[in-house]
């Protein structure tokens, strides 16, 4: 092994394996893969490809099964809508996500970035598979990068260029579903132009975006942007299941010789695993944070391994204990933790949702009023109250008494009604007996009904006269 390649793999920690000496990107020209596990991940990729763009089209009782509409502060979920006075079920929700992310990297490692991540979705089984099919391989890729504007060229790159910005198009309409709904969108692309001017803006500017990610900017969002690979250094330890090469077996490295007994490792340095790799990096020098457990160079080494006649397996999931120590896979005390924090996360979330009522009820005392003497003996508080309707459907509320004997008369209309998605607030008065009365504050419970079912009981005060206690 030479000088020049030994340093290499002493230093290849510290820099990032597309970022040259000099500081400028190396281009990463990764070959196709094939195998097992890249069919798998295609199949995969297809059915949450499916997913992803039909999911828009998807009512319940005509309304979106999935919106995050941040500019109306409106998210649909699963065909339940949830509004700002919601959002800290939908930030739990958030947290309880991270935290499975967390569970899953430090058992798994980056299968999701592999795996399920869009990014890497979309970059190497939608962009990847055009370029592959316009431009050829990863030879031919370098060839055409190096050629000079010929005919040939400016119909390959042309060619290439519009597809990916029709493809970005596409996502971006989707994108833009999943935030306004898609039938605003449809109003949008069917309406005259000079009227939807924003809506076309932001779908250029999104297209925009997608086309340079994908042309351009590809595996630096994962190696430089986004912070889950920096995050393994934390989650990750040696029971952790990753993509490894198997140090113990494959070196030391040499060059396979059918005419002759190998008596070195497995590895014969073909270094296709290199070739595949659509970060760039040498998955022999052991966990990088450029690697996103894509599987390639498993796929790539398991079909060297059998044109040898080697043992499969060289490079496969296994944790740094499994290869150094032999040990088959542990449940460890760190495992365990995440695992209880996600359970208890996941019991609050569940609780939060199932405590969830279609309605968002606030009565409140009317502020700087004095308590009233009425006719007969009674008093009387003025409050306001204010209703939000988080369902599709108008709802008829009705107030009554829960835990004190007495008189609830709404101000205006006797029935109070609330229009779907919508709000509705005004006043009432609460008369008491002031015989009832025996503290200069009386807590109360008064209770909301929905066509005769009670579905919450709200508290608040009433305010009487001083009688010294």
């Amino acid at each position: 092994m030479s000088q020049v390649k030994v340093q290499e793999e002493r230093n290849f920690r510290d820099k990032v394996a597309t970022i040259g000496d000099d500081g400028k990107r190396i281009w990463v020209y990764p070959q196709q893969p094939k195998g097992k596990l890249y069919t798998a991940r295609t199949w995969l990729s297809i059915i949450y490809l499916f997913v992803f763009f039909a999911l828009p089209f998807v009512k319940v009782d005509g309304h979106p099964f999935m919106m995050i509409n941040v500019l109306k502060r409106k998210f649909i979920l699963f065909g339940q809508i949830f509004w700002p006075q919601d959002f800290f079920i939908f930030g739990l929700g958030l947290v309880v996500f991270i935290v499975f992310v967390a569970l899953f990297t430090v058992v798994f490692g980056r299968v999701f970035c592999g795996w399920a991540c869009p990014q890497t979705i979309f970059m190497e089984m939608v962009f990847r598979k055009v370029e592959y099919w316009i431009e050829g391989d990863a030879v031919h890729q370098k060839k055409l990068d190096k050629a000079p504007w010929d005919t040939d060229k400016i119909i390959k790159r042309g060619g290439k260029w519009i597809l990916f910005w029709g493809i970005s198009f596409i996502i971006s309409n989707a994108f833009l579903a999943y935030i306004i709904g898609i039938d605003e969108l449809r109003t949008i692309i069917r309406g005259p132009f000079i009227e939807h001017i924003g809506g076309f803006g932001i779908l250029l500017l999104f297209t925009t975006v997608f086309f340079f990610v994908y042309l351009r900017l590809r595996e630096q969002v994962c190696t430089t942007i986004c912070p889950y690979g920096r995050m393994q250094g934390v989650l990750l330890d040696r029971d952790s299941i990753i993509v490894a090469y198997d140090h113990e077996r494959g070196e030391k490295r040499g060059k396979f010789n059918k005419k002759e007994e190998r008596t070195i490792g497995d590895c014969i340095d073909c270094e296709q695993c290199v070739k595949v790799c659509p970060t760039g990096i040498d998955i022999r020098n052991g966990t990088q944070l450029e690697c996103v457990n894509c599987t390639a160079c498993i796929d790539v080494c398991n079909h060297m391994m059998k044109a040898v006649g080697l043992p499969q397996g060289l490079i496969r999931y296994a944790s740094e204990n499994n290869i150094t120590q032999k040990k088959k896979f542990r449940f460890t005390a760190r495992m365990k933790a995440y695992t209880i924090v996600m359970c208890l996360l996941l019991g609050l979330e569940g609780y939060l949702l199932m405590s969830r009522t279609d309605v968002g009820i606030s009565i409140l005392k009317t502020p700087g009023q004095l308590f009233q003497k009425q006719p007969n003996n009674q008093l009387s508080n003025l409050y306001n109250y204010r209703l939000l309707n988080k369902t599709f459907k108008d709802k008829k509320l009705e107030f009554k008494p829960e835990n004190f004997k007495g008189t609830i008369k709404i101000v205006g209309d006797e029935q109070l009604i609330v229009p779907k998605e919508a709000s509705a607030s005004g006043s009432m008065f609460i008369y008491l007996d002031e015989k009832d009365i025996v503290k200069r504050k009386t807590p109360l419970t008064i209770a909301v009904y929905e066509d005769g079912k009670k579905i919450k009981l709200v508290s608040t005060s009433f305010l009487g006269p001083f009688n010294g206690n």
